[in-house]
């Protein structure tokens, strides 16, 4: 019998399908499978909170709210980051990505980006503690994107994802994962108003949505399906332009898995994806009340001087009984006319650990091309 290394079994535990033989309600939060895909890989993003759907568009909207990238405000915007995972057990794990935003006209651009989840060197040894050799798990998604503006002030944006996850060994009978291959789709929107005057300062609102990750179920075991994470997230926000050289972004956003919630008879295991999205708004078996401990929610707040430098706060926040993620985050940035560095920091306020505690996030990118108006 094999048995692998402590730092998979965190990998594992992550994709396991949650099931009950009770006639309780099933409390605890909604595991799917490739849950890669929910994380935040930005560090501008992740400095406030993990925000990003009704934020402005910076060379990262892609993964947030691929409409944002037809209001960006110069024609090309490329970045990379980098996030280290679980730093305080290892490390060898981190999260990367790279994008590419062109906004090739007025009112339409598009945009690759693509996110690789290394779990690094997992070694494999049998029931007498005897090597028997080493697997590299990983995860990647490629997402190409379009977005087209159907106003002045509003967009609208479509993403096609290929996603592979391969966390393929080969355990006892029963226990061997098999390679994922799938799609999935993201719709978005996304709305910016006309810079306004209200008395000593300028302002003006910022709407987004995102239904990210739409797509059919997958099997890492042979018989077995799982939901993949399918979201729906809303956010609004409001700049504060207080004159040519301060501007303060204030930014609330709410999101909700549409994948359903585990019954006590498992019998959400028998729901097609489609079904499953609609279902996800009325399953839960303790009702109404329930269903609002699924939404999480996240505040951010950026201050920017001259376009240059920027701080950033945040706070995202989910029911003690749907996972009991919550923290504070803390970060920086800054800017010359063609490169922006970003870096974050997340203090961990719940009992449950945090997989980027004391790890600092990083992302680099840079505004090329013609200068546009946002508006």
């Amino acid at each position: 019998m094999k048995k692998i290394s402590f730092y998979f079994l965190v990998a594992l535990l992550t994709i396991t399908k949650v099931s009950a033989q009770t006639n309780t309600p099933v409390t605890g939060g909604i595991t799917t499978a490739t849950p890669f895909l929910l994380i935040v890989p930005d560090a501008r993003a992740g400095g406030m909170g993990d925000i990003g759907v009704a934020t402005t568009a910076d060379g990262f909207s892609l993964f947030h709210n691929p409409a944002k990238i037809a209001f960006s405000d110069r024609q090309i915007k490329t970045g990379i980051t980098y996030s280290p995972w679980l730093r305080n057990l290892t490390d060898d794990i981190f999260i990367g990505s790279g994008s590419y935003i062109n906004r090739f006209s007025e009112n339409a651009a598009w945009g690759a980006d693509f996110k690789y989840f290394s779990l690094g060197q997992i070694d494999l040894t049998d029931s007498q503690g005897n090597n028997n050799g080493s697997i590299n798990p990983n995860e990647l998604v490629f997402t190409g994107s379009y977005s087209l503006r159907l106003s002045e002030t509003y967009a609208m944006g479509v993403s096609l994802k290929y996603i592979r996850s391969n966390l393929a060994f080969n355990g006892t009978a029963g226990n061997a994962l098999q390679p994922i291959n799938s799609f999935a789709v993201d719709v978005s929107g996304y709305y910016q108003s006309t810079e306004e005057n209200y008395g000593n300062f300028n302002g003006r609102y910022r709407l987004g949505f995102n239904i990210a990750n739409i797509g059919p179920k997958v099997s890492y075991v042979p018989g077995e399906e799982d939901f993949i994470p399918t979201n729906l997230k809303l956010g609004g926000g409001f700049d504060f332009i207080l004159d040519d050289y301060n501007t303060i972004s204030t930014t609330v956003e709410f999101t909700k898995l549409l994948v359903p919630t585990p019954q006590p008879d498992g019998s959400e295991q028998d729901t097609g994806f489609v079904n499953g999205i609609f279902s996800s708004f009325g399953d839960a078996p303790g009702g109404f009340s329930e269903e609002l401990k699924e939404i999480t929610y996240a505040l951010g707040a950026e201050y920017l001087y001259n376009q240059a430098f920027a701080l950033r706060a945040g706070y995202f926040h989910e029911s003690e009984e749907k996972g009991n993620r919550q923290y504070f985050t803390l970060g920086g940035g800054f800017r010359t006319n063609a490169l922006n560095i970003d870096l974050s920091y997340l203090v961990n306020s719940s009992d449950v650990n945090n997989p980027l505690e004391n790890s600092l996030r990083f992302s680099l990118s840079f505004d090329l091309g013609e200068i546009y108006d946002v508006f």
